[in-house]
């Protein structure tokens, strides 16, 4: 599991500045985790599960506050507007709660770490369900507030057919968990703008793609909103195709990330950052 945090850690969808730590070290963690209980049912990991739950319902409280302000004002945030609080909010995110939980506040990365071996499986329950109960909470949220002449549906619909809809999530998740995978696992990228490096990429994703499926690129982001508003029209091109394209884009990442440097050297050259502060310290 790689863990992104602000500072000092970890990458997204779902934390930046991101730790990166090597896979040995993970590993040997992990099995002192499992032999102490620890990591799971106790204080740390339930801090994990509200750090999850906290960073997913900003993320869709923000985001698809935008959507809805956007169709209740006469298209004032507009859809560039739209892709950069997306962006943005995803961005500073990561960079406050990355290095606690990970910052995925996404089931289908969480799904893919998983599948991967960088995500225990079995935490993955927990994380789901922490990141759609935040989102249908945040969804509800906006509910409340936009009531009668402007409650606008803030989900996500095909404006073509299903099928153009369903290839465009699969591709823009996969772009999305690429870009997670490379910055957020890997010892030899700029961990410490993991979180813009994530950000962008979702402002770009939702700049195109909006207008063809909504950019959902998250299970949770289109299910929250579909509960709340009891819309589940196209509901399972959200499911699939996100799974689907971050699923593939991890392992695709994982083909090419081999390298047959020595992992010393590898880490000596992972950040910039690191290497000007070594520097300056000389």
């Amino acid at each position: 599991m790689a863990e992104i945090s602000s500072g000092s850690a970890n990458g997204n969808h779902t934390g930046v500045a991101v730790n990166i730590k090597d896979d040995d070290d993970l590993n040997q963690q992990q099995l002192s985790d499992d032999a102490s209980g620890c990591g799971f049912l106790t204080i740390p990991f339930i801090q994990k599960i509200i750090a999850e739950a906290l960073g997913t319902y900003f993320l869709i409280f923000a985001g698809c506050a935008a959507v809805v302000v956007n169709a209740d004002k006469d298209k004032v945030v507009t859809l560039p507007g739209i892709s950069i609080v997306w962006g943005l909010v995803v961005m500073v995110m990561v960079y406050s709660v990355g290095h606690i939980s990970g910052a995925h506040f996404n089931p289908a990365v969480t799904i893919a770490f998983a599948t991967c071996k960088r995500f225990p499986w079995k935490q993955v329950p927990a994380y789901i369900a922490a990141q759609v109960l935040a989102a249908t909470l945040a969804s509800g949220t906006l509910r409340l507030l936009f009531k009668g002449r402007h409650d606008h549906f803030a989900g996500t619909l095909p404006t073509g057919s299903d099928v153009q809809s369903l290839v465009v999530e699969f591709i823009i998740t996969f772009y999305l968990m690429f870009v997670i995978s490379g910055v957020a696992t890997d010892n030899r990228a700029i961990g410490e703008l993991a979180g813009l490096a994530v950000g962008a990429t979702i402002l770009l994703n939702v700049m195109f793609a909006g207008p063809i499926s909504g950019a959902s690129m998250n299970p949770a982001r289109s299910l929250g909103p579909a509960i709340v508003s009891s819309n589940y029209r196209g509901l399972w091109i959200y499911m699939l195709g996100p799974t689907a394209g971050a699923i593939a884009g991890a392992w695709v990442y994982n083909i090419i990330r081999f390298t047959d440097k020595p992992l010393r050297e590898i880490t000596k050259s992972a950040s910039f950052l690191r290497s000007s502060t070594r520097s300056a310290s000389k």
